[in-house]
Protein backbone atom coordinates (compact mmCIF):
# COMPACT_ATOMS: atom_id res chain seq x y z
CA UNK A 1 0.00 0.00 0.00
CA UNK A 2 1.93 3.07 -0.87
CA UNK A 3 0.91 6.31 0.92
CA UNK A 4 2.52 9.45 2.05
CA UNK A 5 6.10 8.71 4.14
CA UNK A 6 5.56 11.19 6.27
CA UNK A 7 2.30 8.98 7.32
CA UNK A 8 4.23 5.73 8.07
CA UNK A 9 6.45 7.64 9.94
CA UNK A 10 3.64 9.66 12.62
CA UNK A 11 2.22 6.45 12.92
CA UNK A 12 5.04 4.70 13.72
CA UNK A 13 6.43 7.45 16.29
CA UNK A 14 2.90 7.49 17.73
CA UNK A 15 3.66 3.63 18.64
CA UNK A 16 6.63 4.31 19.91
CA UNK A 17 5.57 7.23 22.21
CA UNK A 18 2.74 5.04 23.31
CA UNK A 19 5.12 2.08 24.25
CA UNK A 20 7.65 4.54 26.18
CA UNK A 21 4.53 5.43 28.66
CA UNK A 22 4.48 2.46 29.82
CA UNK A 23 6.73 -1.09 31.05
CA UNK A 24 3.90 -3.58 30.90
CA UNK A 25 4.95 -6.30 29.21
CA UNK A 26 1.25 -7.25 27.90
CA UNK A 27 0.88 -3.95 26.33
CA UNK A 28 4.76 -3.77 25.20
CA UNK A 29 3.96 -7.11 23.58
CA UNK A 30 0.70 -5.62 21.65
CA UNK A 31 2.56 -2.79 20.63
CA UNK A 32 5.50 -4.95 18.88
CA UNK A 33 2.25 -7.55 17.48
CA UNK A 34 0.09 -4.63 15.84
CA UNK A 35 3.35 -3.21 14.06
CA UNK A 36 4.57 -6.73 12.94
CA UNK A 37 1.11 -7.67 11.86
CA UNK A 38 0.63 -4.10 10.07
CA UNK A 39 4.68 -4.38 8.70
CA UNK A 40 3.78 -8.09 7.41
CA UNK A 41 0.25 -6.45 5.36
CA UNK A 42 1.22 -3.57 4.23
CA UNK A 43 4.49 -3.30 3.30
CA UNK A 44 5.58 -3.15 -0.35
CA UNK A 45 8.05 -5.55 -2.24
CA UNK A 46 11.17 -3.50 -1.77
CA UNK A 47 14.74 -3.71 -0.63
CA UNK A 48 14.30 -2.17 2.60
CA UNK A 49 10.67 -3.95 2.83
CA UNK A 50 12.58 -6.51 5.64
CA UNK A 51 14.02 -4.19 7.94
CA UNK A 52 11.54 -4.69 10.80
CA UNK A 53 13.04 -8.49 11.02
CA UNK A 54 16.36 -7.29 11.80
CA UNK A 55 15.30 -4.36 14.37
CA UNK A 56 13.78 -7.50 16.11
CA UNK A 57 16.67 -9.11 16.78
CA UNK A 58 18.25 -6.11 17.61
CA UNK A 59 15.52 -5.64 20.14
CA UNK A 60 16.74 -9.26 21.56
CA UNK A 61 19.65 -8.20 21.61
CA UNK A 62 19.15 -5.11 23.67
CA UNK A 63 16.76 -7.15 26.10
CA UNK A 64 19.83 -9.66 26.76
CA UNK A 65 22.04 -7.16 27.80
CA UNK A 66 20.00 -5.14 29.54
CA UNK A 67 19.32 -8.39 31.80
CA UNK A 68 22.94 -9.11 31.81
CA UNK A 69 24.20 -5.43 32.61
CA UNK A 70 21.46 -5.35 35.85
CA UNK A 71 22.68 -8.71 36.75
CA UNK A 72 26.70 -7.89 37.04
CA UNK A 73 26.08 -4.47 37.80
CA UNK A 74 23.18 -4.20 40.10
CA UNK A 75 19.82 -1.94 40.48
CA UNK A 76 16.88 -3.22 41.69
CA UNK A 77 16.30 -5.66 44.65
CA UNK A 78 13.94 -7.37 46.51
CA UNK A 79 13.99 -10.42 49.10
CA UNK A 80 14.01 -13.25 45.99
CA UNK A 81 17.69 -14.08 45.21
CA UNK A 82 18.06 -16.33 42.84
CA UNK A 83 21.76 -16.50 42.64
CA UNK A 84 24.94 -14.96 43.58
CA UNK A 85 27.38 -13.81 41.95
CA UNK A 86 31.04 -13.58 42.78
CA UNK A 87 31.24 -9.83 44.11
CA UNK A 88 34.32 -7.38 43.16
CA UNK A 89 35.24 -5.46 46.13
CA UNK A 90 35.44 -1.60 45.34
CA UNK A 91 36.90 1.28 46.89
CA UNK A 92 35.08 3.57 49.55
CA UNK A 93 34.54 5.98 46.96
CA UNK A 94 32.42 4.02 44.65
CA UNK A 95 29.65 3.14 47.86
CA UNK A 96 26.15 2.21 46.31
CA UNK A 97 27.75 0.36 43.29
CA UNK A 98 28.41 -2.97 43.17
CA UNK A 99 30.17 -5.61 40.43
CA UNK A 100 28.48 -9.00 41.14
CA UNK A 101 26.83 -9.82 44.15
CA UNK A 102 22.76 -11.26 44.88
CA UNK A 103 20.49 -11.28 41.89
CA UNK A 104 17.22 -10.90 42.96
CA UNK A 105 13.76 -12.54 40.72
CA UNK A 106 12.70 -8.71 41.29
CA UNK A 107 15.78 -7.21 39.72
CA UNK A 108 15.79 -9.53 36.72
CA UNK A 109 12.01 -8.57 36.12
CA UNK A 110 12.63 -5.13 36.21
CA UNK A 111 15.50 -5.32 33.83
CA UNK A 112 13.56 -7.34 31.34
CA UNK A 113 10.57 -4.39 31.73
CA UNK A 114 13.53 -2.46 30.94
CA UNK A 115 14.75 -4.27 27.64
CA UNK A 116 11.34 -4.85 26.04
CA UNK A 117 10.81 -1.10 26.43
CA UNK A 118 13.78 -0.15 24.34
CA UNK A 119 12.86 -2.92 22.43
CA UNK A 120 9.28 -2.31 21.20
CA UNK A 121 10.34 1.41 21.11
CA UNK A 122 13.29 0.50 18.37
CA UNK A 123 11.06 -2.23 16.57
CA UNK A 124 8.95 0.55 16.13
CA UNK A 125 11.50 2.30 14.44
CA UNK A 126 12.01 -0.09 12.17
CA UNK A 127 8.71 -0.55 11.01
CA UNK A 128 8.82 3.21 9.76
CA UNK A 129 11.76 2.11 8.05
CA UNK A 130 10.05 -1.21 6.29
CA UNK A 131 6.56 0.56 5.55
CA UNK A 132 8.01 4.05 4.25
CA UNK A 133 9.99 4.90 0.89
CA UNK A 134 13.27 6.90 2.55
CA UNK A 135 13.52 8.97 -1.37
CA UNK A 136 10.18 10.13 -1.72
CA UNK A 137 10.29 11.23 2.42
CA UNK A 138 13.25 13.32 0.95
CA UNK A 139 10.96 14.69 -1.69
CA UNK A 140 7.93 15.93 1.11
CA UNK A 141 10.26 17.52 3.64
CA UNK A 142 9.86 21.04 3.83
CA UNK A 143 12.15 23.50 1.48
CA UNK A 144 13.48 25.27 4.51
CA UNK A 145 14.98 21.81 5.84
CA UNK A 146 16.48 21.20 2.23
CA UNK A 147 20.29 20.97 3.18
CA UNK A 148 19.32 19.16 6.23
CA UNK A 149 16.82 16.96 5.17
CA UNK A 150 19.22 15.60 2.46
CA UNK A 151 21.79 14.29 5.42
CA UNK A 152 18.61 13.40 7.45
CA UNK A 153 17.50 10.88 4.57
CA UNK A 154 20.27 9.61 4.17
CA UNK A 155 20.85 8.73 7.31
CA UNK A 156 17.85 7.15 7.45
CA UNK A 157 18.77 4.56 4.60
CA UNK A 158 22.06 3.51 6.13
CA UNK A 159 20.28 0.56 7.87
CA UNK A 160 17.88 -0.54 4.83
CA UNK A 161 20.76 0.01 2.52
CA UNK A 162 22.80 -2.73 4.69
CA UNK A 163 19.87 -5.21 5.35
CA UNK A 164 19.93 -5.27 1.08
CA UNK A 165 23.20 -5.50 0.85
CA UNK A 166 23.45 -8.81 3.52
CA UNK A 167 20.34 -10.33 1.92
CA UNK A 168 22.49 -10.13 -2.01
CA UNK A 169 25.18 -10.82 -0.38
CA UNK A 170 23.93 -14.14 1.24
CA UNK A 171 22.45 -15.04 -1.90
CA UNK A 172 25.74 -14.70 -3.70
CA UNK A 173 27.56 -16.90 -0.69
CA UNK A 174 24.44 -19.67 -1.44
CA UNK A 175 25.38 -19.50 -5.60
CA UNK A 176 28.67 -20.39 -4.71
CA UNK A 177 28.23 -22.57 -2.75
CA UNK A 178 29.42 -21.48 0.36
CA UNK A 179 27.07 -22.90 3.42
CA UNK A 180 29.14 -21.41 6.47
CA UNK A 181 26.74 -20.26 9.29
CA UNK A 182 27.99 -18.43 12.90
CA UNK A 183 30.64 -16.07 13.23
CA UNK A 184 32.46 -17.66 10.51
CA UNK A 185 29.70 -16.14 7.81
CA UNK A 186 29.57 -12.90 9.74
CA UNK A 187 33.39 -12.55 9.11
CA UNK A 188 33.09 -13.45 5.33
CA UNK A 189 30.11 -10.92 4.76
CA UNK A 190 31.41 -8.26 6.64
CA UNK A 191 33.58 -6.50 4.54
CA UNK A 192 31.06 -7.25 1.30
CA UNK A 193 28.36 -5.58 3.36
CA UNK A 194 29.80 -2.96 3.95
CA UNK A 195 31.57 -1.89 0.63
CA UNK A 196 28.06 -2.64 -1.06
CA UNK A 197 26.45 -0.23 1.38
CA UNK A 198 29.35 2.26 0.88
CA UNK A 199 29.47 2.42 -3.01
CA UNK A 200 25.25 2.47 -2.96
CA UNK A 201 25.70 5.33 -0.42
CA UNK A 202 28.23 7.17 -2.80
CA UNK A 203 26.18 7.05 -5.78
CA UNK A 204 23.15 7.94 -3.99
CA UNK A 205 25.63 11.13 -2.89
CA UNK A 206 26.90 11.78 -6.27
CA UNK A 207 23.38 11.73 -7.95
CA UNK A 208 22.10 14.09 -5.13
CA UNK A 209 24.98 16.48 -6.32
CA UNK A 210 24.33 16.26 -9.78
CA UNK A 211 20.47 17.68 -9.14
CA UNK A 212 21.24 20.28 -6.66
CA UNK A 213 20.56 19.19 -3.65
CA UNK A 214 22.49 20.90 -1.13
CA UNK A 215 22.81 23.88 -2.79
CA UNK A 216 22.24 26.90 -0.90
CA UNK A 217 20.41 28.71 -3.96
CA UNK A 218 22.22 32.56 -3.61
CA UNK A 219 20.27 32.86 0.01
CA UNK A 220 21.24 35.59 1.81
CA UNK A 221 23.30 35.10 5.32
CA UNK A 222 20.50 37.11 7.33
CA UNK A 223 17.99 34.84 5.58
CA UNK A 224 19.48 30.92 6.83
CA UNK A 225 20.45 32.59 10.45
CA UNK A 226 16.32 33.44 10.91
CA UNK A 227 14.90 30.73 9.46
CA UNK A 228 17.53 28.90 11.20
CA UNK A 229 17.19 30.37 14.59
CA UNK A 230 13.32 30.15 14.82
CA UNK A 231 13.27 26.38 13.23
CA UNK A 232 15.81 25.64 16.20
CA UNK A 233 14.28 27.68 18.78
CA UNK A 234 10.89 25.58 17.55
CA UNK A 235 12.32 22.38 17.60
CA UNK A 236 14.40 22.99 21.20
CA UNK A 237 10.56 24.10 22.83
CA UNK A 238 9.72 20.87 20.82
CA UNK A 239 11.84 18.65 22.28
CA UNK A 240 11.17 20.03 26.17
CA UNK A 241 7.70 20.22 25.68
CA UNK A 242 7.26 16.71 24.93
CA UNK A 243 10.16 15.76 27.63
CA UNK A 244 7.89 17.42 29.58
CA UNK A 245 4.83 15.33 29.00
CA UNK A 246 6.30 12.33 28.65
CA UNK A 247 7.52 12.70 32.41
CA UNK A 248 4.03 13.44 33.24
CA UNK A 249 4.30 17.11 33.92
CA UNK A 250 1.24 18.39 32.16
CA UNK A 251 2.78 22.07 32.17
CA UNK A 252 4.89 21.05 29.22
CA UNK A 253 1.92 22.27 26.61
CA UNK A 254 2.72 25.90 26.75
CA UNK A 255 6.57 24.81 25.43
CA UNK A 256 5.10 22.30 22.97
CA UNK A 257 2.48 24.75 21.35
CA UNK A 258 5.37 27.63 21.65
CA UNK A 259 7.87 25.36 20.18
CA UNK A 260 5.06 24.27 17.52
CA UNK A 261 4.66 27.64 16.30
CA UNK A 262 7.71 29.04 16.07
CA UNK A 263 9.23 25.82 13.89
CA UNK A 264 6.23 26.38 11.97
CA UNK A 265 7.34 30.13 11.11
CA UNK A 266 10.23 29.51 10.47
CA UNK A 267 9.48 26.84 8.31
CA UNK A 268 7.30 29.27 6.58
CA UNK A 269 9.75 32.10 6.18
CA UNK A 270 11.98 29.28 4.76
CA UNK A 271 10.50 28.05 2.04
CA UNK A 272 9.24 31.43 0.89
CA UNK A 273 13.59 31.90 0.06
CA UNK A 274 14.16 28.87 -0.99
CA UNK A 275 13.36 28.05 -4.59
CA UNK A 276 12.28 24.52 -4.66
CA UNK A 277 10.02 22.69 -7.25
CA UNK A 278 8.72 18.86 -6.72
CA UNK A 279 7.77 17.03 -9.72
CA UNK A 280 4.32 14.88 -8.87
CA UNK A 281 4.98 15.61 -4.88
CA UNK A 282 3.23 13.15 -2.51
CA UNK A 283 -0.35 14.42 -1.17
CA UNK A 284 -1.73 13.87 2.18
CA UNK A 285 -4.51 12.10 1.03
CA UNK A 286 -7.42 11.03 2.98
CA UNK A 287 -6.29 7.49 3.98
CA UNK A 288 -2.80 8.74 4.62
CA UNK A 289 -4.12 11.45 7.26
CA UNK A 290 -6.11 8.30 8.90
CA UNK A 291 -3.38 6.56 8.99
CA UNK A 292 -1.21 9.19 10.89
CA UNK A 293 -3.87 9.52 13.18
CA UNK A 294 -4.50 6.14 13.98
CA UNK A 295 -0.89 5.79 15.71
CA UNK A 296 -1.00 9.27 17.20
CA UNK A 297 -4.52 8.42 18.94
CA UNK A 298 -2.85 5.56 20.83
CA UNK A 299 -0.18 7.72 21.98
CA UNK A 300 -2.72 10.24 23.27
CA UNK A 301 -4.48 7.65 24.52
CA UNK A 302 -1.00 6.91 26.78
CA UNK A 303 0.10 9.61 28.04
CA UNK A 304 -3.34 11.37 29.50
CA UNK A 305 -3.91 7.86 31.05
CA UNK A 306 -3.37 7.45 34.85
CA UNK A 307 -4.01 3.94 34.94
CA UNK A 308 -1.66 2.09 37.35
CA UNK A 309 -1.03 -1.33 35.24
CA UNK A 310 0.73 0.80 32.48
CA UNK A 311 4.08 0.37 35.20
CA UNK A 312 2.95 -2.96 37.24
CA UNK A 313 5.17 -3.50 40.42
CA UNK A 314 8.13 -5.38 40.24
CA UNK A 315 8.94 -4.91 44.52
CA UNK A 316 6.85 -6.91 45.45
CA UNK A 317 6.78 -8.99 42.37
CA UNK A 318 3.16 -9.13 40.67
CA UNK A 319 1.61 -10.48 37.77
CA UNK A 320 0.57 -7.55 35.27
CA UNK A 321 -2.75 -7.04 34.13
CA UNK A 322 -4.05 -5.69 30.47
CA UNK A 323 -5.33 -2.30 30.70
CA UNK A 324 -8.10 -2.17 29.00
CA UNK A 325 -8.19 1.59 27.59
CA UNK A 326 -4.93 2.04 26.60
CA UNK A 327 -4.80 -1.74 25.39
CA UNK A 328 -7.72 -0.38 22.97
CA UNK A 329 -5.69 2.83 21.94
CA UNK A 330 -2.77 0.63 20.56
CA UNK A 331 -5.66 -1.54 18.74
CA UNK A 332 -6.69 1.82 17.10
CA UNK A 333 -2.95 1.64 15.05
CA UNK A 334 -4.14 -1.63 13.33
CA UNK A 335 -6.73 1.23 11.01
CA UNK A 336 -3.86 0.62 8.03
CA UNK A 337 -5.53 -2.96 7.95
CA UNK A 338 -8.38 -1.39 6.32
CA UNK A 339 -7.14 1.00 4.50
CA UNK A 340 -4.77 -1.88 2.81
CA UNK A 341 -8.15 -4.11 1.97
CA UNK A 342 -9.58 -1.10 0.23
CA UNK A 343 -6.71 -0.27 -1.48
Amino acid sequence: MRLHSGAWWLWALGLATAASRTTNPLLLGLVLAVAGVVVVTCRANTPWAGTYGVFLKFGLLIIGLRVLVHAFLGGVTGPTVLFTLPQVPLPDWAQGIRVGGPVSAEGLVFALYQGLLLATILSCVGAANALANPRRLLRSLPAALYEVSVAVVVALTVAPRLVASARSVRKARQLRGDAARGARAIRTMLVPVLEDALDRSLVLAASMDSRGYGRTAGISRKDRVLTGTLVLAGLFGLCIGTYGLLAGAYTGWPLLVLGGVLAIAGLRVGARRVPRTRYRPDRWTPTAIGVALSGVAGAVMLVFSADPALSPSTVPLQAPGLPLVPALGVLVALAPLAFAREA
